[in-house]
């Protein structure tokens, strides 16, 4: 299945053989709606596979259930993941870490997101020790609570995430890669980015274990069951 260059959304192109060679040259053109639309302000974003099946149980483990040492074997394949982007991207790279909010993080323990970076800044350093990859997490700050995730419709979703955080270090004339569990509808990642880029980040990308196509993405606004099964539904918009 062909995806969109930028935000990695399923376009829905079943592609015969004979259609390779040109869809490897057009490939880089091809953008979502929503890209075409609006600037995602990221250049790429990468991930390891798609949100469903043990991927996804594995997330939730690691992400709900407390079973941080999942984060070795995650934070590996996010690496792996992470050298997709090579070539495009700067072999120097501040690396950051999707922020929670602090009372979530203080609930919870700690930000998954934060301990798969640091597996993959390791994993990285020794697949690629030519790159200078630099951990920055504290660079991005979540400042302001921000109501559940999964009830928000797209539009809602931005709108939400407006101000949730600011830039707090020095971006200017830097390569950003972001780094997140899931990429749902991209609404974050596109507010992270675009703090990242007012503060002069040069270009900013994302990788993420999992991406969440259409159809899961609105199988969880309807209906999220197992999803918010586990937890307070009114802390998972700081997930």
């Amino acid at each position: 299945m062909t995806a969109c260059a930028r935000c990695g959304e399923a376009l829905g192109i079943d592609l015969d053989m004979e259609d390779v060679r040109f869809a490897g040259q057009m490939a880089a053109s091809l953008r979502c709606r929503e890209c075409r639309m609006a600037d995602p302000g990221f250049e790429q974003a990468v991930s390891f596979g798609t949100y469903e099946g043990e991927l996804r149980s594995l997330i939730q483990l690691m992400k709900f259930d407390g079973v941080r040492s999942l984060a070795g074997t995650l934070g590996d394949r996010l690496a792996d993941t992470v050298v997709q982007l090579e070539g495009v991207a700067a072999k120097e790279l501040m690396v950051v870490a999707v922020p929670l909010f602090a009372a979530r993080e203080r609930q919870r323990g700690y930000n998954q997101s934060v301990l798969l970076a640091d597996r993959a800044l390791a994993r990285l350093r020794k697949i690629r020790p030519d790159w200078r990859l630099v951990g920055s997490h504290g660079t991005l700050r979540r400042v302001r609570r921000t109501e559940a995730q999964y009830v928000l419709t797209l539009r809602e979703r931005r709108r939400n995430l407006r101000g949730a955080f600011v830039v707090d270090g020095e971006v200017a004339g830097r390569e950003v890669l972001v780094v997140d569990d899931i990429l749902t509808s991209g609404a974050t990642a596109r507010e992270c980015a675009r703090v990242l880029k007012a503060a002069g980040a040069a270009r900013v990308w994302v990788a993420t274990l999992a991406r969440a196509q259409k159809q899961e993405f609105a199988r969880l606004h309807e209906d999220p069951g197992d999803d918010v099964a586990r937890w307070d539904a009114a802390a998972v918009g700081q997930a």
